[in-house]
């Protein structure tokens, strides 16, 4: 038998492409309407680093939706520059965005050829990452969000869940994601080998965490699953 029974696998960032050109296209507006003094992609990482402190607090009983910390960290950030408005608007095109992004030619031939149960991990709201999987006809064995979980990797609540649902063990799988804060560490904490995929094209990363493998395509994989060629 082989070293692994099934793989784990992000979606956004990963399967799909990233959200890096919706989001600057979202910030260019945001400092154009609202008269911030700061370049887009300034502002995405200003703006990302509040979102991410505030996804870190939204777990468990504390939990709110991916769309809701948007809201909220987005206000924050605003209010930096003296907007106190509803900016709702200006995550919209985010929101369509997650439920038709364009999937990565290398997912697609991954997971036609992958040998093994593959189980997608997200730090997604639900119906928008199940209209994403189903605009491209997409194939999971099981499908774990945040807010299916009510927390955010790297959490590792988030895995468990996604292990208990076909009963697996943490060093049965490997977890594959291109967020070092998220996946790598989120995986390592539960004691899953972290499989890094590095497409460069992250607005900004906060991880540090170690990866088992790195890789820059999802083909790759192949070599750690024997007849999935």
């Amino acid at each position: 038998m082989g070293k692994y029974d099934a793989v784990l696998i992000d979606f956004y960032g990963t399967i799909a492409d990233g959200d890096r050109q919706a989001v600057e296209s979202a910030c260019a507006g945001i400092v154009e309407a609202c008269e911030i003094p700061l370049t887009s992609s300034e502002f995405a990482i200003k703006w990302g680093e509040r979102f991410f402190a505030t996804v870190e607090r939204s777990n468990h009983a504390d939990f709110r939706t991916l769309y809701v910390c948007e809201i909220l960290s987005l206000q924050e950030t605003l209010a930096d520059y003296g907007f106190d408005g509803d900016p709702s608007a200006f995550v919209q095109g985010l929101e369509d965005y997650w439920r038709n992004p364009p999937v990565y030619s290398d997912a697609l031939e991954f997971l036609r050829d992958c040998s093994l149960p593959t189980i997608c991990v997200s730090n997604a709201d639900t119906l928008p990452l199940f209209s994403a999987i189903d605009r491209h006809n997409l194939h999971f064995e099981s499908v774990i969000t945040s807010e299916i979980s009510r927390c955010y990797k790297p959490d590792a609540k988030i895995f468990r869940d996604a292990l208990e649902t076909m009963n697996l063990s943490p060093n049965r799988v490997f977890h594959v994601g291109d967020s070092l804060h998220s996946d790598i560490e989120g995986a390592t904490k539960a004691g899953i080998d972290a499989v890094w995929i590095c497409r460069n094209d992250r607005i900004h990363d906060i991880g540090t965490a170690h990866p088992t493998h790195q890789i820059s395509k999802l083909t790759e994989l192949h070599e750690l699953i024997p007849d999935s060629h």
